[in-house]
């Protein structure tokens, strides 16, 4: 997958990823539900050395994860697309929303995480490995 950039729906913040992700994954937690207003959310976990943004209308929430740690939700103030994620459970990642893409073409989750929570009409890759909560943290690349 290597080098991608990506972009809010207004375009206000762009960003680039300069390395293949550490972990793909679609999270099916309620969080990510909630904060897309979808049925789970689609992740590109990448080193965060490797993951530049650009722009001046960025704004985070700060939640609480089920790991009891801070996971800094970051979006665009102006558009309100959701960009990226901080979780202090995972240092030295940030966790990509891959919808922000401008290409997708080479993008497919890995994993399904938090399974325990899917939407019962959601059907998952039976051929990615499903975990009902959140599999051990992956360790960046640098």
């Amino acid at each position: 997958m290597s080098k991608q950039t990506g972009q809010c729906l207004c375009g206000s913040m762009t960003y680039e990823i300069s390395a293949d992700p550490v972990l793909t994954a679609t999270c099916h937690c309620t969080h990510c539900q909630k904060s897309n207003g979808s049925a789970f959310s689609i992740n590109i976990v990448v080193p965060e050395g490797d993951f530049k943004i650009a722009g001046d209308t960025l704004t985070d929430y700060v939640d609480q994860g089920d790991s009891g740690l801070d996971l800094h939700r970051y979006f665009c103030n102006k558009c309100g697309s959701p960009l990226y994620t901080k979780a202090d459970a995972m240092p030295g990642v940030s966790i990509i929303k891959a919808g922000t893409l401008n290409d997708t073409s080479s993008f497919k989750p890995a994993v399904n995480i938090w399974c325990e929570s899917q939407m019962e009409w959601v059907k998952s890759d039976e051929k990615a490995p499903n975990f009902d909560q959140m599999p051990p943290a992956p360790s960046p690349a640098n």
